[in-house]
């Protein structure tokens, strides 16, 4: 039905020019309002009514006429209809409709994708510094990036999955600080464990039983390997930089363990140190300064920001230096230059659409962000990068917010919430809002059995089809050549409508960020689904009835596994 549309689409667009020159690149479609109007509107006439200076009623009439003359509408419409001011409202023949089952079943795993568009793309998330297990925060990041990758190559995008952190700085330091007092027998509790109020260090203390862990592998001596590092303990407990270093490949290997248990994998790892060691950060700063673009005051360096719309300028450098740097000195540059340093270095690498997933507390960084790539001036468009962010996620178990994990000590993990449902309902409830509200995760409802599960309901849909399909025991590639006019009932035409929106809810969800309208899309794919297979038996006598409703069932099933796969969730044949 796709290659229907662009018929129809050209035609539309023939007629609108001879209307008026130039007009036809505007022709488009939308969906009725009210299903029962027709299967595709167009507001073209009203469009044109008011530069042509004519009444858009008589003016659809006209349109209306000329379309009903063109050969694809003669093919695939059954009726052109005027509704109010001028709307056109377009009914399709059931052959229109049929051809969708025919483009999914040829296409298969590719129904939906478009072609490569030649351009690269860089998705920075999770991006957790190593001082612990990776939280459900975490979780729906992994998921969102994941998810919004899958989006994009089916979009013709050359992605990339990156994860940036920190191997140094004062997190990591509290880390190595945390691991010795372990590694020496003592516990959160004990009087020499830091409690000050007063101290902000002492605050951050790491007080989870895998510190407790950490010591003790590091004082035997164990290697650790992660995706990006591996080193070996000394077991010298005055070894500070190497208990430090062994921290952080545990810590990173733990966070591998979580990421492979939710199917998540990623092409490079990139270090905040290394910005420092290469001279990017110094590079972006110079660029800064000698565009002009940032000042003293204060004995503080500062952005003139508020050139690049945002509502103050930004501290670059103290005055008093409060952050380590790389290699564990101090430095006073401010948490937003690194990042405009990375954000060169990623524009520098090829990539011309970056985007970043971060947590809501992130926003105020975009604004100083993108004031300093303008600022370096380096040919980076405004706009860059593109930013989705996210909130927390609430757990709710037996009706009760969870709030602690044994493991971490103060917050509920990823691998807590994989083990407790299933990596599938994790990414399927994490991906079913939108990422910027707030969001409680059912672990109650994420492992029943029943069509209140949404997850459930999607994948018992599949499994229901290729149940069918295995009584069958015909060959489903066969069943591109098959006679489709027995389709006429109005649930198989409505199915044959929602296969059909597949490729343009992909685009649209693509271009917004926004997964969770594949979830929206699957649950009301399989709830219709349903209607049919409550409405018809599929398996009848009459072999070409039965032929034509096992396309459409083959083709459903295809596209239920299509939209699963770029959530990251699997279709079962069985359940």
């Amino acid at each position: 039905m796709l290659s229907v549309k662009i018929e129809l689409l050209q035609a539309l667009a023939a007629c609108l020019d001879m209307l008026s020159a130039g007009a036809g690149a505007k022709a488009a479609f939308e969906s009725p309002k009210v299903a029962a109007h027709g299967d595709f509107a167009t507001t073209a006439a009203m469009q044109l009514a008011k530069p042509l200076k004519l009444n858009p009623r008589q003016l659809a009439e006209t349109l209306c006429t000329a379309l009903l003359a063109q050969a694809a509408f003669v093919q695939w419409v059954d009726a052109v209809e005027i509704a109010g001011p001028g709307f056109i409202n377009i009914r399709l023949k059931p052959a229109a409709k049929q051809e969708v089952v025919r483009e999914v079943l040829a296409q298969a795993k590719c129904f939906g994708h478009q072609k490569s568009n030649g351009h690269r793309m860089l998705v920075e998330f999770v991006s957790a510094n190593p001082t612990g297990p990776l939280h459900v925060g975490h979780g729906r990041q992994a998921a969102l990036g994941d998810a919004i990758c899958n989006l994009f190559q089916t979009q013709g995008w050359d992605v990339y999955r990156e994860f940036y952190y920190n191997d140094a700085g004062v997190q990591i330091a509290t880390l190595a600080s945390s691991t010795r007092l372990r590694a020496q027998g003592f516990k959160p509790g004990d009087p020499c464990w830091p409690t000050d109020p007063a101290d902000p260090a002492s605050k951050a203390f790491y007080n989870g039983e895998y510190i407790a862990d950490i010591a003790a592998d590091f004082l035997a001596g164990k290697t650790v390997k992660s995706d990006d590092r591996e080193f070996t303990a000394s077991g010298d407990i005055d070894d500070r930089d190497g208990m430090r270093q062994f921290a952080v490949a545990y810590l990173r290997h733990e966070q591998d363990l979580d990421l492979q248990a939710f199917a998540v994998k990623f092409d490079n790892y990139y270090l905040e140190s290394s910005l420092y060691t290469s001279g990017k950060v110094d590079d972006a700063v110079r660029r800064m300064q000698d565009a002009g673009k940032t000042y003293e005051k204060d004995g503080a360096l500062w952005l003139k920001s508020t050139d690049y719309g945002d509502d103050k300028d930004r501290v670059m450098r103290k005055s008093a230096a409060t952050a380590p740097d790389a290699a564990g000195g101090e430095s006073a540059y401010t948490y937003f230059v690194p990042d405009v340093a990375y954000h060169i270095a990623k524009w520098e690498r090829g990539f011309s659409k970056v985007v970043n997933i971060q947590g809501t507390d992130h926003h105020g960084t975009i604004a100083r962000v993108r004031a300093g790539l303008q600022a370096c001036n380096v040919g980076i468009p405004q706009g860059y990068p593109d930013y989705v962010l996210h909130t927390m996620v609430r757990v709710v178990r037996g009706g009760e917010e969870v709030k602690i994990s044994k493991r971490a000590g103060s917050y509920v993990t990823l691998r807590d919430l994989i083990e407790w449902t299933s990596k599938d309902a994790v990414r399927f409830f994490l991906l079913s809002r939108k990422p910027d509200t707030e969001y409680t995760f059912d672990v109650d409802l994420a492992v029943a059995k029943n069509n209140d599960n949404p997850v459930y309901y999607v994948q018992y849909a599949h499994a229901r089809i290729c149940s069918v399909l295995g009584a069958w025991g015909g060959d489903v590639s066969a069943l591109q050549r098959t006679d489709l006019s027995a389709l006429t009932s109005p649930q198989a035409q409505a199915l044959m409508l929602l296969l059909a929106k597949y490729p343009e809810m992909l685009s649209a969800a693509a271009t917004d960020f926004a997964p969770h309208d594949v979830t929206f899309y699957l649950r009301e794919l399989a709830a219709s689904y349903h209607s049919y297979y409550d409405a018809e038996r599929i398996l009848v006598d009459d072999e070409a009835v039965k032929h034509a409703r096992l396309a459409l069932v083959a083709a459903t099933a295809q596209v239920l596994h299509n939209g699963l796969a770029v959530l990251g969730v699997s279709a079962p044949q069985k359940m």
